[in-house]
């Protein structure tokens, strides 16, 4: 099991990467577990608050407390816990920047969502601003906002309009030999203890695709 690399910590919270093929949820092998493994502590208080896709990677912020989960669950429910992802699709869409709204359905039995075109049992609204960063080798990087957080949201909505994400076994028929270019780039929200506001960032891995892009190392555009 990998050691989770680990941003910084304290009483309340932890921010630290998550691995890809690796679950949010506390459970043997899952985040929470590896990151007790990680600070050498079993019996360390990790909560996961909210939560990434299995094959996507990046940042996560975790609760080191009951108070602090509940204060930061509160966040995430009241929509003030701002999550901006990265990520390379295929193709460039019509216009450098835009919101996408759509209706989602859950099948669980497949385990895959759908874009409906009419309300119906179980359907839900989801909406995401994006930007158009750089175009290159018929491949666009772009940056999104999520203003809803449904499963599996931003692969589907993309994949929807022709620009499935490079490396998305689930959404996309097109064969890249690499994982799932979307990654958890900033996070933003009031620390739960001091209420100051948490403002971090962390760039993509150095692999394809993302070495088809200037990206810079420190803080991505």
């Amino acid at each position: 099991m990998p050691n989770i690399d680990i941003l910084r910590q304290d009483s309340s919270i932890l921010i630290c990467i998550k691995p890809a093929g690796i679950l949010s949820t506390d459970e043997p092998g899952g985040l929470p577990s590896l990151v007790r493994e990680t600070l050498g502590d079993p019996g360390a208080t990790v909560r996961t608050v909210h939560r990434l896709d299995r094959v996507v990677s990046g940042l996560m912020v975790l609760a080191r407390s009951r108070s602090a989960a509940s204060k930061l669950g509160q966040q995430v429910m009241a929509g003030h816990f701002d999550k901006e992802y990265l990520a390379v699709i295929h193709g460039v869409p019509e216009s450098p920047s835009g919101t996408l709204t759509d209706l989602l359905l859950r099948d669980k039995a497949e385990r895959k969502t759908y874009v409906v075109s009419q309300p119906q049992k179980g359907a839900q609204e989801a909406v995401l601003d994006y930007a158009v960063l750089q175009s290159a080798s018929g491949m666009s990087l772009i940056r999104i906002r999520l203003r809803t957080g449904r499963t599996h949201q931003i692969r589907v909505q993309f994949s929807a309009r022709g620009l499935p994400l490079v490396g998305d076994k689930k959404y996309s028929i097109l064969p890249d030999d690499c994982k799932i270019a979307l990654w958890s780039h900033r996070l933003t929200f009031a620390h739960p203890k001091t209420g100051e506001t948490v403002d971090v960032t962390a760039p993509p891995p150095e692999v394809y695709p993302w070495t088809e892009f200037h990206i810079d190392a420190e803080r991505a555009p």
